[in-house]
């Protein structure tokens, strides 16, 4: 294991001694090693465990405050020798919570194996040998490779670098990339000043380099950091309606509780029984199940979307891609074919030139910066040709960065010692700002207004064709030791590189499609107005709705937000402006997915309300996503699109169901409890009943949904459900007080069939609600899962038969009941679920909308 106070400031070791230090060479650490160092530190992780234990799982079953007033109620009858009572009351908390546990288990388990799958990996000299490890596998002494696109896995001292430019912006704050090199640093440099040195969530902007890790996991910069280490992640809209939820909730419970036990205490009830029965009141009143259903529900949702090729890094992600109104994305692989080709070299006088060709083909061959499909269709067109690079020594790289928007190789050519060849390419505005002149008939010739009108003229004809066109530029200058991007001036414009990215034939398809979701798409793109102008009307977007980076730098906040929502193409975008569309989007209301693979797009993904990437995108983009598609097809994000408000709507299915019926309940069993004798149901049969109409509701996950539940975004709306529990909740009370009269007045019932009565006729009602409200057309036109209706009739079954088990219904107070008092049973449960099937229709007409409705507006939510 490394110590502690010698790598203290490794930067300001020489790496060879800090390597011997480590039990390391500077070609890496033998396996025997690496083994012993990962006993010694652990894995790399700034997690204390990948995922909860399930002892940890178990426990947090029993953190409810509901369960914990439960078993402190038991203690009490404990202490007053009330065994039976605590024993069933112990029993039913410990079955709800060992069932809860189960199905997070399942869930949570199932969520990591899926992950398991998008597991960040890196290139790793072990043995003398590159492999490629599981980044928690990384150990100190390790040396690893390091190139554009990656997340930087641990804390490391650098060995060799080319053209290694970082991004350090979590660490630092600094926006811009900066360039690491081997080295030895000041042992009091700031963390901003160790240019020597890498650090554990930065990434890799442009260039290669090797690296040493010297610390991993919890003892990297990024792990002592406890405020980012205890950062939690934004709260997402479901998550808030969750929460919101939970306060409704409790203000109702608290007024409800109080007034029955006040009522009780008046009567002169025993203390204990009435304390007990308002307790499972309050427990009657909560979906004590809501984490095990929400849990079911989304890692159902997430099993489905990965057999459809949607991996989900975050599972409440799930419903923001179901509520998602606008989808902001890049055009190439997505709405192309995403398979570019080299279509024509031309020189400045448009005219097809092998000499301009070879320049290009020595520009990207001899990069080593940020691979891009234009670099590699560049090669691949050399290679075809033939082409080499005889004679020619790469000397220097100027990365390409997204304010020059241009790569510059310098080479050294044997047949002119005393200079070297300067070879640019990129944009074509920034391309031509940088030229002074032009190549024609073989001699250079100043590049005046008019001749740049000409190659403008030659650009914006190739756009509108469709293509896509970069620039190509040279100059020869004096030997030099270094360069920078101030040599790029002066140059000399030697011509355009063609390419060619048609649009899939499905794209137009596809986004009708989404549109007929409700789903907004708009392409957000680096490439110039022209090429972006002809791929739109080929897929059916509006190529007159455009804004250019240009015009948007211009721009007031305020006048984004009025003009993004009405804005399909946004053209010649830097990548500091992805993040403002996003949040001008947002700040109208809508919710906003994000896709996007590149470097540049983190900063969009991790403000958009779901990030999207892809699984062969750069790692610093797929660890911002919280959404990856195995397959770049905007028709797989439709199908997980539809998929997540599946998941949605049959997560709001339990919240609105339940709680509507169990508020009718708890208000009718608040009602009646002044005006019995005794109380209408006893605790342990409060939570009997409880128990038993929470089971069908652990197959809500599996229900079928309607259509028209998916045609549209779905958003949380409190006040919605508030309305439905108190409109379907108060329908439940009248049938409860038309059964009190009808026990009471008809069949003069005493305690025991009371009791047993209107258990039945409460958990019959709560599983036929259930059948009825899980849609908004009448309940014979939509049906439910097999599932959900099997576990509904066993359990409508189990209720009959109940008070007819002799040794249970003694244990619950329970008396069997007459055929006659059967029969009432039944037809005051039949006339219940014909109200509510009346009531929906009239509600959901009136209404227009309810937590059940297909859709919410973009701003609603509370």
């Amino acid at each position: 294991m490394a110590d502690t106070a010698r790598d203290a400031s490794y930067w300001n070791e020489d790496p060879t001694a800090l390597a011997a230090s480590l039990g390391a060479g500077l070609g890496g650490l033998t396996s025997e090693r690496a083994a012993s160092q990962f006993a010694a530190v652990g894995p790399n992780s700034v997690q204390d465990a990948p995922r909860l234990s399930a002892l940890r799982l178990l426990l947090r079953q029993f953190e409810s405050p509901l369960v914990l007033i439960l078993a402190f109620a038991a203690a009490i009858s404990l202490v007053l020798q009330q065994w039976v009572d605590s024993g069933i009351i112990l029993a039913i908390v410990l079955g709800s919570s060992l069932l809860s546990f189960y199905q997070e288990y399942r869930a949570s388990t199932a969520v990591e194996e899926l992950k398991k799958r998008l597991a960040l990996t890196a290139r790793v000299l072990r043995d003398g040998q590159e492999q490629v490890l599981p980044v928690m596998q990384l150990v100190p002494g390790d040396v690893i490779l390091l190139s554009a696109g990656n997340l930087i896995p641990a804390d490391g001292i650098i060995l060799e670098a080319q053209d290694f430019l970082v991004s350090e912006a979590s660490m630092t704050g600094e926006s811009f990339p900066v360039e690491k090199r081997p080295g030895v640093v000041a042992p009091d440099a700031p963390l901003a000043e160790r240019t020597n040195a890498v650090f554990l969530g930065a990434s890799v902007r442009s260039g290669t380099a090797k690296v040493m890790v010297v610390r991993t996991g919890r003892r990297t910069e990024f792990g002592a950091i406890a405020a980012r280490l205890q950062a939690r992640q934004p709260e997402t809209d479901f998550a808030r309606g969750v929460r919101q939820f939970g306060y409704l909730l409790i203000r109702v419970m608290v007024v409800i509780v109080l007034f029955v036990l006040t009522m009780n205490l008046l009567l002169a009830r025993p203390v204990i029984e009435s304390l007990l029965f308002a307790v499972a009141l309050a427990v009657g009143l909560s979906p004590e199940l809501l984490p095990a259903i929400i849990s079911v529900t989304l890692s159902a949702g997430a099993r489905a979307m990965s057999r459809r090729g949607v991996i989900v890094r975050r599972l409440d992600a799930i419903e923001n891609l179901g509520s998602m109104t606008v989808l902001c994305t890049d055009k190439t692989g997505t709405l192309t074919e995403g398979t570019i080709v080299l279509s024509e070299v031309l020189d400045a006088e448009a005219r097809p030139s092998d000499e301009v060709k070879q320049l290009a083909y020595v520009n990207s061959a001899l990069e080593t910066g940020i691979g891009n499909p234009l670099d590699a269709a560049i090669v691949a067109a050399g290679a075809s040709a033939g082409l080499t690079i005889p004679g020619l020594t790469k000397i220097d790289e100027i990365p390409y960065d997204f304010v020059r928007r241009r790569l510059t190789i310098v080479v050294a050519d044997s047949a002119d010692p005393g200079n070297h060849l300067i070879v640019t390419k990129g944009a074509f505005s920034t391309v031509l700002d940088s030229c002074t002149a032009f190549e024609r008939e073989g001699a250079e010739v100043p590049l005046d207004q008019g001749a740049r009108e000409n190659l403008d003229t030659v650009f914006k004809g190739k756009g509108q064709e469709g293509f896509r066109v970069l620039a190509l530029a040279t100059r020869r200058v004096a030997v030099k030791p270094d360069y920078d991007h101030d040599d790029e001036r002066d140059m000399v414009f030697r011509g355009f590189l063609v390419f060619l990215d048609p649009p899939k034939p499905e794209a137009r398809d596809t986004i009708g499609n989404l549109a007929r979701l409700g789903i907004a798409i708009k392409v957000i793109s680096g490439d110039n107005r022209h090429v972006t102008a002809h791929m739109a009307e080929a897929v059916g977007l509006n190529a007159a709705s455009m804004l250019t980076g240009e015009e948007l730098s211009g721009m007031k906040d305020e006048a984004l937000w009025n003009l993004a929502p009405r804005t399909d193409l946004f053209v010649e975008i830097d990548p500091q402006q992805k993040e403002r569309i996003v949040r001008a989007l947002q700040q109208t209301g809508h919710s906003v997915g994000y896709l996007g693979d590149g470097i540049n797009d983190a900063p969009a993904l991790h403000a958009a309300d779901v990030g999207i990437s892809v699984a062969e995108a750069v790692d610093v983009a797929r660890e911002s996503a919280d959404i990856i598609l195995l397959s770049r097809d905007l028709d797989v994000l439709r199908q997980g699109v539809e998929d997540g408000r599946r998941t949605f709507a049959n997560t709001l299915k339990y919240i609105s169901i339940t709680t509507s019926a169990n508020f009718g309940n708890m208000i009718s069993m608040a009602l009646a409890t002044p005006l019995l004798p005794f109380l209408p149901l006893v605790a342990k049969q409060i939570l009997l009943n409880n128990f038993l109409s929470d089971l069908p509701s652990l197959a809500i996950a599996s229900d079928t949904v309607d259509p028209e539940r998916l045609s549209s975004p779905q958003r949380w709306s409190v006040k919605d459900i508030q309305r439905f529990m108190i409109v379907f909740g108060l329908i439940s009370s009248v049938f409860d007080m038309l059964t009190f009269a009808v026990l009471l007045y008809i069949f003069h019932a005493g305690q025991a069939v009371f009791q047993t009565s209107w258990f039945m006729i409460s958990l019959l009602t709560e599983l036929g609600v259930v059948l009825v409200l899980r849609t908004r057309k009448p309940a014979f036109h939509s049906s439910p899962s097999r599932l959900l209706l099997w576990s509904t009739l066993a359990v409508a079954s189990a209720t009959f038969a109940i008070p007819f088990l002799g040794g249970v219904s003694a244990l619950f107070g329970f008396v069997p009941l007459s055929a006659t008092e059967l029969a009432a049973v039944v037809a005051i449960v039949g006339g219940y679920v014909v109200a509510t099937e009346i009531a929906k229709a009239w509600f959901f007409r009136h209404e227009n909308g309810g937590p059940l409705a297909a859709a919410n507006d973009p701003g609603r939510q509370t």
